[in-house]
Formats: structure tokens, C-alpha cells, sequence
């Protein structure tokens, strides 16, 4: 007896792949690696780059976060939170009906999206849609890395899970 599990892992049968879009914001070497591998778990991919001199890859490319690209089926991921332009791209983000919006960061330091937002008026509640940290905590330390981590998680809150080994 096999199981759909099962099925799917051996190739049997194909697996769902969805109307999922991952939009990376800011041109960075983990955002490579999320474009990349969100292009194999079936993720339509947008790469969020204001800088145009900074803008390489072959993903689809934007200047700005908009409901085009950025609907319900959408995760998106700042992977810098330093950059000037942090404030107006999340308040873009936020402007849309994107599932899921994330800001890469270590909780050692201050959100800086925090106040990015505040100073350009978003109320709080919406600010509170932005999640940070994100990822599975697996200690992931290089661009790829980081990567897996924030797409694991990303995968177990589709599907309504904790991540990690609790099953």
C-alpha cells in the first residue's frame, strides 16, 4: 500500500504546483538563492530591485512591490533590512494583498522596519503584517542557507504548520 506522500516523493504522480508567487525584495545573494529555489518548488518568481544598477538574473524584474505581481498567492521577503528604500517598499508591500510579508533579520537587532513605517504614517496593525524573524531557526548562516531556512518556512505556514520536528 503507498501513500500521496509517498507517491509525490517518487515522482508517480506530479505534485500541485499552485498559483504561488515569491517576490524577493532588494538584489542580494540570498535573494538569488530564494529565486532559485522558489523556481523549483513551483513559485512564479519576482525580483524587487529599486536600484536598477544593481538588477542581474534572469527572473522577472520590478522596480517597486504592486498588486500585479503581488496578489493572495504572494510571499514576499525584504532580504535587506538596511537599504534607504526599506520603508517605501514595505509600505508598497503592504498596499497589496500579498499572503505573507517578511523582513530578514536577526532578533538580536532593532527592527528597523519598525520605524521605517511609522515615520511614513502605516498604521500599526498594518506595520504588525510584516513578520520578522522569519525562517526556520536551523542556525543558517550563508546566502544559501538562509534561503532553505526562509522557503522551509515559508512552505510549513501554506500548509499550517510549525516547521522544525514537531509533528
Amino acid at each position: 500500500m503507498t501513500s500521496l506522500a509517498c507517491d509525490l516523493a517518487q515522482g508517480v504522480i506530479p505534485a500541485e504546483s499552485g498559483d504561488r508567487t515569491l517576490v524577493a525584495v532588494f538584489a542580494t545573494p540570498v535573494a538569488e538563492f530564494l529565486l532559485h529555489f522558489g523556481q523549483d518548488l513551483g513559485y512564479r518568481t519576482v525580483l524587487v530591485e529599486p536600484d536598477l544598477t544593481r538588477i542581474g538574473g534572469t527572473h522577472r524584474l520590478a522596480s517597486s512591490v504592486d498588486p500585479s505581481f503581488a496578489d493572495l498567492t504572494a510571499d514576499i521577503v525584504v532580504t535587506d533590512h538596511d537599504r534607504p528604500e526599506l520603508g517605501a517598499i514595505l509600505k508598497a508591500a503592504l498596499d497589496t494583498p500579498a499572503r505573507w510579508i517578511g523582513v530578514m533579520g536577526s532578533v538580536h537587532h532593532v527592527a528597523q522596519h519598525v520605524a521605517a513605517l511609522t515615520e511614513l504614517g502605516v498604521d500599526p496593525a498594518q506595520i504588525a503584517r510584516v513578520r520578522r524573524p522569519i525562517g526556520l531557526n536551523i542556525g543558517s548562516k550563508a546566502p544559501a542557507e538562509i534561503a532553505v531556512s526562509t522557503l522551509a518556512g515559508l512552505i510549513a505556514d501554506r500548509n499550517g504548520r510549525p516547521g522544525g520536528f514537531t509533528f
